[in-house]
This record gives structure tokens, sequence and C-alpha cells, in this order.
């Protein structure tokens, strides 16, 4: 448990970070892992601003890191080869088209948790239901959500400290997580 490669790419990519006194968060299946959901991936996700990837690129290519392909923003860690997916600040979920819900600047907007630094669990989950609202191929978003609200037992009231354009999914998906499942 937490000895995948996946795991031992995401230490490395949080020490380097450190390292660099680079913001981030992570984002994605690590961070519902973080959050008490898990969920298997095989990939790091992490939100970093674009002044953020450029350093990061500058200290970390050639050393341990490769870019997927040339000028790309991902990334592959080379040691444990676990694709690095990196999403900047500014950019809107989903179909990335512009919407009340952006990923923020990780520098103003993470926490330092316990082992890595990671969005609050309200904006995680706003990004994910802007996410799973406006792409259809995205739908796995909205299924973490639901999944979240199971595993943190969290409640109805949540929906006040989200975005207005989200509020009314993240009530429809807490209903449905409130039906027992029969064996």
């Amino acid at each position: 448990m937490g000895r995948a490669e996946v795991q031992k790419a995401l230490e490395k990519l949080v020490r380097t970070l450190d390292a660099l006194s680079i913001p981030y968060a992570i984002i994605g299946a690590m961070a519902l892992n973080e959050f008490g959901y898990q969920r298997m991936t095989v990939d790091v996700d992490v939100l970093l601003t674009a002044d953020g990837l450029a350093a990061f690129k500058a200290s970390a290519l050639g050393r341990g890191y490769v870019e997927k392909f040339p000028g790309s923003r991902g990334v592959r860690d080379t040691e444990h080869d676990v694709a690095i997916d990196v999403v900047l600040a500014g950019a809107y979920p989903g179909d990335g088209h512009p919407k009340p819900v952006a990923f923020p600047d990780p520098g103003e907007a993470a926490e330092r948790g316990t082992r890595v630094a990671l969005l609050p669990l309200a904006t995680l989950i706003e990004l994910k239901l802007a996410s799973g609202m406006s792409a259809p191929h995205r739908l796995k978003d909205l299924a973490d959500v639901l999944e979240l609200i199971r595993a943190r037992g969290l409640s109805a009231e949540l929906a006040a400290d989200l975005n207005p354009y989200v509020r009314e999914k993240y009530l429809e998906l807490w209903r449905a997580a409130q039906v027992e499942e029969r064996e």
C-alpha cells in the first residue's frame, strides 16, 4: 500500500517542487486518495502556474523528467515511468471553455496536508463538478464526487460553500449517495 511506482513518483515530484519552492497542488485521483476516497491511478495530476511549470522544467528536465513530447505541459518521471499531468492555474475544467469555476493559483489556494499540498476539499469538488458537467467524456469526475460524498460522509450543507454554478449538481449527487446499495 502506497509503494506503487505512482506513489514513488508523487513523493519525488513533491520533493522536487518543495526544493525549488514552486507552489503546487496535487489534484486528480492522488488528491482523492488523500481525502479518503481510494481510487486507482497510473499518473500524477498537479496544478501549477505557468511560471511554476517553466521553473520546474528549467530545473528538472533531463534530471529524472522528460517532456511527454516537445513543448508539452506534461512530463514523465523517467525513474518510475509515470506520467505527470500538469494543469495550469486559470484554465477551465472539463471542456476548457470559460465558466464561473477555474483552476486557482496553487500559491494562494493550496493547503499543506500531512504529505502533500492539496486544494481545499470544497475547491476540488467544485472543479470536478464543473469538469463533469461541461465535458461528457469526464463523467468520472461526477462519479468521483459521488464517491467522495460517501467516503467522507459529506453533508448537503457543503453545497452552500460551493460556487452556485455547481451547487445543484452537488445536491443531486448528494441525494444519489444517500441511496443504500443492495447486495
